[in-house]
């Protein structure tokens, strides 16, 4: 199997037809969890941190335990990771499991995992894409209003690795994504995805966010900062800077006082600065079940990937 294994480092090698029968299995593995109890039995993932975590961690291994299989949590720093070739220790780690997932700070290193390791590797989130969590929101919209065809999206933030993902998916479920991004790293901007939303007819790009939310179904916000430098004194300068130039685009009561749509967020949540503490707390949130939503699309991935269903 290992010769013909895949990866979900993006969704580039992805064909659409595939992701979407990966949802409709994340949507299985909501609804029915029982069907899948010991699917991964006899299985192990080994799980790589080198970003913090909350929610990919317990989710991977939440899911992993449930469909019977067993997670190895390795932190980047206590490793020899950081020692040595990041392809040696991969290429080991793959002889002793069935699946990788890898939360790194550069995209480069995920695909010199992803090189050298004859198991899947899965991109727990990267500088340049966030896959899973990515597939967690359509997940959330699909349960939400039962199709994913024609939903307005609005993303509200920098143009990064979340926003990267969102732009993946939106031409493959037909949803409408606008994107309301006054900072756009030359770094983190995916070119290749903006071009393929464009010529899907897919995406808006406006700063005007009042005229952008009045027709969303969904808004939806990140972080500023990314968070290993949320508490860097070294990027305070950034943080600064960038609180200056987004804090107008701030989800609060007031911009949102006469719009029905609901609220997203991917967590972890910075209260007071890209959304207030009454929006994540507000009838219209759904952050919670967003977050929660995480568990079932990552047993799809692993299913699939492991070819368990």
């Amino acid at each position: 199997m290992y010769l013909q294994k895949k990866d979900l480092l993006t969704w580039s090698n992805w064909e659409p037809s595939e992701i979407r029968s990966l949802l409709e299995l994340a949507v299985q593995a909501k609804r029915q969890p029982q069907d899948f109890a010991q699917a991964m039995a006899q299985k192990t993932l080994v799980m790589l941190f080198q970003k913090t975590s909350t929610r990919t961690r317990v989710s991977f291994e939440v899911g992993c335990t449930e469909m019977g299989g067993h997670a190895i949590f390795l932190d980047w720093m206590t490793s020899n990771l950081g020692l040595t070739e990041i392809g040696w220790e991969a290429a080991y780690l793959a002889s002793n499991s069935h699946l990788i997932m890898a939360r790194v700070k550069n995209h480069k290193d995920l695909e010199e995992i992803a090189r050298c390791s004859r198991v899947p590797v899965i991109n727990g989130c990267d500088d340049r894409h966030h896959p899973c969590q990515a597939l967690s929101d359509m997940l959330t919209i699909r349960l939400d209003r039962g199709s994913l065809e024609g939903a307005r999206l609005c993303y509200v933030g920098v143009l990064n690795n979340v926003a990267n993902s969102l732009l993946a998916l939106a031409p493959v479920f037909g949803v409408h994504l606008t994107l309301v991004c006054p900072i756009r790293p030359d770094e983190e901007v995916d070119e290749m995805l903006l071009t393929r939303a464009r010529e899907a007819d897919c995406l808006e790009e406006t700063l005007d966010l009042s005229r952008a939310i009045q027709t969303a179904d969904y808004i939806y916000t990140d972080t500023w900062v990314n968070m290993e430098l949320y508490k860097d004194p070294n990027a305070a300068k950034l943080k600064e800077d960038r609180v200056a130039k987004m804090l107008p685009f701030q989800i609060n009561r007031e911009l949102l006082k006469d719009v029905k749509a609901k609220i997203m967020h991917d967590m972890p949540i910075h209260s007071g600065f890209e959304i207030t503490k009454e929006m994540v707390e507000d009838p219209r949130s759904i952050i919670f079940e967003q977050a929660s939503n995480r568990l079932p699309a990552q047993k799809a991935i692993m299913l699939r990937l492991l070819g368990l269903h």
